[in-house]
């Protein structure tokens, strides 16, 4: 079988998704996080499925890759990384409290949510991100398809504006790597 050209098919949504996302939304995302580390304020991180992979990336490439040779930290932590905690959640409560419920115990005024969703209506992202809203915090969607309620509930956002969870989640993780890539190279000189 000879999948050359569907491979092209793939590569050229990517491409073309690519030059219609946001530089000045992805510009406003990096001083926005330059500010959270300059505050030294918690960033704290969430999505399902594919999202969840891409958030606990997020928050190796932040702690680990741009922090290590940098004297301010950035302070990232991954809701979905602790699979104990949601599922205690998710069992005594609900699927939707699985990110909420932590922010109730670690959340500070002031602190950063980012809600990873490529359709933009995960509805325990989209507490998360309300939670932070409501306590005096900074709420950051990252989203694909048109965006759903997270696009709207956020304060910032970069969005992805593809309908497909493929290409969505690809330019996701794509973007960290922007940021990490710069913000590796310039760190605190700006």
């Amino acid at each position: 079988m000879d999948y050359k050209h569907d491979i092209k098919n793939y590569f050229d949504k990517v491409k073309e998704t690519i030059d219609k996302i946001s530089v000045e939304d992805l510009d406003t995302l990096m001083n926005i996080l330059n500010k959270a580390r300059d505050e030294n304020r918690f960033v704290f991180i969430c999505g399902n499925g594919g999202s969840a992979s891409t958030a606990s990336h997020y928050c190796c490439d932040f702690n680990k890759g741009i922090s290590s040779n940098q004297q301010r930290k950035f302070r990232f932590v991954c809701l979905s990384d602790n699979i104990p905690s949601m599922m205690a959640y998710a069992n005594d409560f609900s699927y939707e409290e699985i990110f909420v419920g932590p922010l109730r115990n670690l959340f500070n005024e002031g602190d950063y949510v980012i809600g990873i969703s490529g359709s933009g209506n995960s509805s325990n992202v989209i507490k998360a991100l309300q939670y932070a809203n409501e306590h005096g915090g900074v709420s950051i969607g990252i989203t694909g398809y048109d965006g759903g309620i997270v696009k709207k509930i956020s304060q910032y956002n970069v969005h992805v504006p593809i309908m497909d969870m493929q290409v969505s989640e690809d330019l996701h993780l794509m973007l960290d790597h922007c940021m990490m890539s710069i913000l590796c190279e310039y760190g605190e000189k700006r």
